[in-house]
């Protein structure tokens, strides 16, 4: 099971009294196809972000209060890094709790857990990485879109770490648009939508509420992580849902090489 997650825009902060672990090293980060690419991006958001502020203020989409995010981009080559699991914080991540995982699911997020990253492509929890800021809808000066910039690389890595098994697709539009799985990696790949279900003046009524989504998709990973459930296909995983106490309401898609679109319902946190 490969399970695709958004990164979080805040990130955590340095190691308190220090620079946190040693200097990031591209090459030690998986994916290693997506190295070249990386260095590209990374050497031009430095380049933009250790120049004119206001422009990179703009490019980046900064409020004033984040201007402080420019110099921490500009000394990323420099900067200590920590786990991807620890830098990424947020509802979704901390409904995950990937630090109070007991030891047998920990291993099953580091080898199924993928976060897409305007920056790094994709990066597993366990990879080395700096806090930084640079979005998927960030447009650079030199390599344009980073949705589309990242589309031929991620061709190229992402079905391999696919391999045969179930693709569980929790990302958020923007970083949906960088990889969209095709062929048979599309007929596995389950998609989820959470929706929260009221009941106004005793009709029921349906809708996405970002703080019910964040929460709701960190805490099904969670607890497909702890009941150590790797369905093999998107109806193994609707089935497992229910079984987790989810209600999961979706079915096969009418044509093939298509994904599966899973509603998930909830009614409270």
């Amino acid at each position: 099971m490969l399970v695709l997650l958004p990164p979080s825009e805040g990130k955590a902060a340095p190691v308190e009294g220090g620079s946190g672990g040693a200097p990031l090293e591209l090459g030690s980060l998986s994916l290693p196809g997506l190295t070249e690419a990386r260095g590209a991006v990374l050497a031009e958001l430095v380049e933009l972000c250790a120049g004119d502020e206001e422009k990179a203020a703009e490019v980046l989409g900064l409020s004033p209060g984040l201007r402080g995010e420019i110099a921490k981009n500009a000394a990323l080559p420099a900067a200590g890094t920590r786990p991807a699991g620890e830098i990424y914080t947020g509802v979704l991540y901390d409904a995950l709790g990937l630090a109070t995982l007991d030891p047998a699911a920990r291993r099953r997020a580091e080898r199924s857990l993928l976060v897409f990253s305007g920056l790094w492509g994709a990066v597993r929890i366990g990879d080395a990485i700096p806090s930084y800021r640079c979005s998927m809808g960030v447009k650079l000066p030199g390599l344009g879109a980073l949705g589309a910039y990242w589309r031929g690389p991620m061709a190229r890595a992402l079905p391999e770490s696919a391999g045969d098994g179930l693709v569980l697709d929790l990302r958020s539009a923007a970083y949906a648009s960088a990889w969209k799985p095709a062929g048979d990696v599309a007929e596995r790949t389950a998609t989820v939508r959470v929706l929260q279900s009221k009941i106004v003046n005793g009709v029921e009524k349906r809708s996405v509420v970002s703080h019910f989504n964040k929460a709701t998709k960190g805490r099904l990973v969670r607890d497909l992580l702890t009941a150590g459930v790797e369905p093999s296909g998107p109806g193994e995983l609707a089935a497992a849902l229910r079984q987790l106490g989810y209600a999961v309401e979706g079915e096969a898609p009418a044509k093939g090489g298509k994904p599966w679109a899973l509603d998930v319902v909830v009614t409270e946190l």
